[in-house]
């Protein structure tokens, strides 16, 4: 079983910066993927990136693709998100998983999920 804390939320100007980061602990041999995702009030929860374990497969939702970077640090068992350029259709809470299937855009493949991490970004 693997627990996942995120941190780094919190409010910022439109073109500003965030970098979240989501750390894991317990029997993390299990996970293959990490992913983030987010929720804004009455959405649906939406992929927004993820990560093989090795680093190699990366993946982005097309809303963020060049703005975000998601990274490992399979050392300290923490992965992240650098937020730039952000915007106010940005604002929403942030949620990091953690799986067994490596490149999946969908909240079912995910079985570890944290409590997530509000981000509000301001016009």
């Amino acid at each position: 079983q693997v627990q996942l804390v995120e941190s780094g939320g919190g409010l910022v100007q439109a073109g500003g910066s965030l970098r979240l980061s989501c750390a894991a602990s317990g029997r993390t041999f299990s996970t293959y993927a990490v992913a983030w995702f987010r929720q804004a009030p009455g959405k649906e929860r939406e992929f927004v990136a993820t990560i093989s374990r090795s680093g190699v497969y990366i993946d982005y939702s097309d809303s963020v693709k060049g703005r975000f970077t998601i990274s490992n640090d399979n050392a300290k068992n923490t992965h992240y998100l650098q937020m730039n350029s952000l915007k106010p259709e940005d604002t929403a809470v942030y949620f990091c998983a953690a799986g067994g299937v490596v490149g999946s855009r969908w909240t079912d493949e995910y079985d570890t999920w944290g409590q997530g991490t509000q981000v509000t970004v301001s016009s």
